[in-house]
């Protein structure tokens, strides 16, 4: 009997073991994802996309949708350090490649208060393609970014016509640093550039003169203001990022 007992114990053991290491291998192989959407403001009053899906795909060419968050986004309402979220999902691989934004028939653009069209052929039919390389670990929830500039992704036609042509960083906000500041004109517009060796990137004051530049690598940058005329564009050098952390220039007064 005692035995028999033993014998049983050891068969209960490699039973709860086999089911501790299913359980292991399991949650191994889970990457909780999400994707969020922020923009740099530009010159226009509005710009409308029309979000349907949102797919990744792997460094294994395997593709899934995640659940994304359908509708119509105005961009402008996320800029400046505010963003939102627009998918999440759970998936089955370890090495993200490509996430597709998959946009419907429904974009416009309102300038001066009128509303345009805003076509977006290839978005329709093959979706807006980001290359990515990003690498996750098990069980950790991994954000991305995806930071629309629409100062430059919004070309006028010469018929009058306009047309979405996205520029589109995909931002690691655990791998980079922000600069911000303020211009004392308020209402004045002005152009942000920032820029070290080949990095360079620009974006807009908003209505109150405040501007905000995210997703820049740790380094040491320098930012030009460039305000509307009369205005004189402002430079400011030797300016240390730092991940993780967002860099204060203050508030500048133009002459």
């Amino acid at each position: 009997m005692k035995k028999l007992n033993v014998m049983l114990s050891i068969i209960l053991l490699g039973i709860v073991m086999s089911a501790c290491k299913k359980d292991t291998t399991t949650a191994s192989n889970t990457y909780p994802y999400a994707a969020r959407m922020t923009d740099s403001p530009g010159p226009y009053k509005a710009v409308y996309i029309d979000l349907q899906g949102v797919e990744i795909t792997g460094s294994d060419g395997n593709a899934v949708m995640i659940n994304v968050h359908p509708g119509i986004y105005n961009l402008l309402n996320f800029s400046n350090g505010t963003d939102t979220l627009i998918a999440t999902g759970t998936l089955g691989i370890d090495n993200i490649q490509q996430i597709r934004l998959i946009l419907g028939p429904n974009n416009s653009i309102v300038v001066d208060s009128v509303t345009y069209p805003l076509s977006t052929p290839s978005a329709e039919q093959s979706g807006l393609k980001l290359q990515v390389h990003q690498t996750l670990q098990a069980g950790v929830l991994y954000t991305v970014l995806l930071d629309f500039d629409a100062n430059q992704s919004i070309v006028l036609e010469g018929n009058g016509t306009y047309k979405l042509k996205p520029v589109i960083r995909t931002i690691e906000t655990a791998l980079s640093g922000a600069i911000k500041g303020k211009i004392s004109q308020i209402g004045v517009a002005a152009v942000i550039t920032v820029t070290k060796d080949s990095f360079s990137y620009s974006s807009n004051v908003n209505a109150t003169g405040d501007f905000l530049v995210a997703g820049i690598p740790p380094g040491t940058y320098s930012i030009t203001i460039t305000p509307a005329f009369p205005l004189k564009t402002f430079t400011q050098n030797n300016i240390i990022v730092t991940t993780g952390i967002t860099t204060n220039i203050g508030t500048i007064t133009l002459q």
